[in-house]
């Protein structure tokens, strides 16, 4: 079976997490959760609250379910993969700057395996300084990390550009979900 890495920590987004995590193993793959290290980890969720007393101007935090990762980013190996999912929420802020995770990020970028990206995963892609030169999306607060990385940001719910597809939100997971399905499907099916 063939294998999509998704690399995660504590407070990543359930919603960018758990959509793509059963969305792949629906057509066959095996998901292999990878944090810092091998164990539980918390997600939590985003949202503006839209009938809230009080106005926020960023989104609030709660918490929510529990998932855990297999192995820990230094034990990955690139090579077992055939994509990899990098979902968002705050994880990302902290988990970039690991390098076992920016390594297998560059390495599977370089290896042109597909990479979907969503909300705030943006930061681990910019840290691995795998999207300069790429057309990205990203959730409109991130803008800036993908231009810091090089990118060319644009705001639409699906951005494909090589080997690399991304969306703003979990609210986009539908069509991030189509094309990283068909990436893959089409990636296995030349190899």
């Amino acid at each position: 079976m063939a294998k999509v890495l998704m690399p995660l920590g504590d407070a990543t987004e359930a919603m960018d997490t758990l959509y793509p995590f059963f969305r792949l193993q629906e057509d066959g793959y095996e998901v292999v959760v990878a944090g810092p290290e091998a164990r539980l980890y918390h997600t939590v969720l985003h949202e503006i609250p839209p009938d809230s007393s009080i106005p926020w101007d960023i989104t609030q935090e709660r918490p929510g379910y529990f998932i855990k990762a297999e192995v820990a980013f230094a034990d990955v190996r690139s090579e077992d993969y055939v994509g990899m999912f990098v979902s968002g929420g705050r994880a990302p802020e902290y988990i970039r700057y690991d390098k076992d995770l920016l390594r297998v990020t560059s390495e599977m970028a370089t290896a042109g395996k597909p990479i979907a990206c969503v909300c705030h995963g943006i930061e681990i892609l910019t840290a691995a300084n795998v999207i300069q030169g790429k057309t990205v999306t990203t959730v409109a607060k991130c803008a800036l990390d993908a231009e810091q990385g090089g990118a060319n940001y644009v705001d639409q719910e699906v951005v494909l550009d090589g080997n690399l597809v991304t969306s703003r939100v979990w609210h986009d997971n539908a069509a991030l979900m189509r094309e990283f399905m068909r990436m893959l499907k089409e990636t296995q099916s030349s190899s």
